[in-house]
């Protein structure tokens, strides 16, 4: 910064050319596509999707608007395209709305480079003061916005004609940026009228002044479908100025779910318990909320959000750690009876199509998880290979699981049950090596049979009921 012009002159001689930021934002994305760089690092499922819908829109210098279901990452999107402006851009020294010094807008700008000429003092700005967000809500007015006449200044004896009374809104003050609104259904359809200048003719009036404001100004937008509330919907001409709209998605196979909540969920914790998802746990965490997403009984016009995934399994973690202090073990696995955790994690993240009686949403997501547990046992196991173990309970026992069991008492339960044990220990070896050492074999073996048992439930193969211990499994 120290090396960088610090008056109009020496701005001059430095032989800077300015550029619009559409301009800006295109060519530096010409650059990360010939060097390869990701447009959004840490987005994962829109590769092939999404992401080149977006740089198509950045080259073809557009507004966009991103549509999609809540929890599809179209937010974090917006905010990363920070990346595509420059370091820093100068600014006459003291403007409100970013005045270029080689073409002011503004009253204040130009009346300086005006007095001062060549002498006349510049600044740089960063990209964090480029990009500006607002969520829209119903309250946002004309004023937040684009401006509005600030009594204050008229006190203080200024006339009302002169455009030195006005005070900027967000828009104005974004100029040569990108400017973020959320949620543009929920704007009411007045304000969002008042956006049709901006985005067309790329200027903003106040208050019916003469003055035309010629913004530099990338607009950029979230909207969740519009049949999604009733609170509103986007106006058809405002939509029709748009340049790109873009619909987002989510995750289209369990793989890239998995793989999201992993990178997105607080699972390496500073506790006294070390804890490991194995891969058919978090497949069953994932696939709930893929279940959730295609459920008759679940409103679909509200979508289910990847942060249900995410919730469930750090409360699935959280409940391996509660379980393990209480045991006095500093090691753990989830298993199925830690799957009641996902409880707290889903409620109020789905929206029930039905009538949302006392305790509904908890039956449905009780089911929705016997359901997930089914289909990735189906995925690895038919409930005709664990006939020995059916043969155990058609004499009339029974076994209890459950969170007041320690892995090992689980694993000595196991015993009698035919070839069960050396069979789990043959899968553990297969399905996650890794973990086939102490400390971790007997988790990961409590982990597996509780699996099991719960498939042949859910195929109506045995019977469940709660405990006091847990669930008791019979036939």
């Amino acid at each position: 910064m120290a090396e960088r012009p610090k008056t109009l002159g020496e701005l001059k001689q430095s032989g800077y050319r300015p550029v619009s930021v559409k301009d800006e934002m295109r060519r530096n994305l010409l650059g990360k596509l010939r060097r390869g760089e990701p447009l959004f690092p840490g987005i994962i499922g829109y590769d092939d999707t999404v992401i080149p819908e977006i740089q198509n829109a950045i080259l073809s210098r557009h507004d966009i608007l991103l549509l999609g279901l809540r929890g599809q990452a179209k937010t974090r999107m917006l905010r990363m395209l920070v990346s595509l402006l420059d370091d820093a851009i100068p600014i006459v020294a003291g403007s409100e709305i970013n005045d270029d010094p080689l073409a002011p807008i503004s009253r204040y700008a130009r009346e300086r480079v005006a007095e001062q000429g060549d002498a006349c003092p510049i600044e740089w700005i960063g990209r964090d003061r480029r990009y500006h967000e607002k969520l829209a809500t119903p309250d946002v007015t004309i004023a937040d916005l684009i401006g509005e006449v600030d009594l204050i200044k008229h006190a203080e004896g200024r006339h009302l004609s002169s455009e030195d009374v006005m005070h900027f809104g967000l828009i104005p003050r974004t100029n040569r940026g990108i400017f973020c609104i959320n949620e543009l259904p929920d704007l009411s359809p007045k304000i969002q009228v008042g956006l049709f200048n901006v985005l067309e003719e790329r200027d903003v009036q106040i208050r019916g002044f003469t003055v035309r404001l010629p913004l530099d100004v990338c607009m950029v937008f979230s909207a969740n479908p519009e049949d999604y509330t009733n609170r509103g919907r986007i106006v058809t001409p405002l939509k029709d100025r748009i340049g790109s709209v873009i619909r987002t998605h989510y995750p289209r196979t369990r793989w890239l779910g998995v793989r999201i909540t992993q990178e997105n969920a607080w699972a390496q914790r500073d506790g006294d318990v070390q804890v490991r998802v194995p891969a058919f746990m978090a497949d069953i965490i994932e696939e709930i909320s893929r279940l959730a997403r295609c459920s008759p009984h679940v409103n679909q016009a509200s979508g289910v959000s990847v942060r249900m995934s995410i919730a469930n399994y750090e409360n699935v973690i959280s409940n391996v750690e509660r379980r393990s202090l209480l045991q006095r073990q500093g090691y753990g696995i989830p298993r199925i009876s830690d799957l009641t955790a996902v409880l707290a994690g889903s409620r109020g993240k789905i929206e029930l199509s039905m009538a949302d009686e006392p305790g509904e949403e908890d039956r449905l997501l009780g089911r929705i998880v016997e359901e997930a547990v089914k289909v990735v046992f189906d995925e690895h196991f038919s409930p005709k290979q664990f006939r020995s173990v059916l043969d155990y309970f058609d004499q009339g026992r029974t076994i209890v699981t459950g969170d007041a069991l320690t892995s090992e008492q689980i694993v000595q339960k196991m015993r009698p049950l035919g070839d069960l044990l050396p069979r789990l220990r043959t899968i553990a070896a297969e399905w996650e090596p890794e973990l086939m050492v102490p400390p971790w074999e007997p988790h990961l073996l409590a982990s597996l049979a509780e699996f099991v048992l719960e498939g042949l439930y859910c195929h109506n193969r045995l019977n469940k009921k709660a405990t006091a211990e847990g669930f008791d499994y019979g036939r």
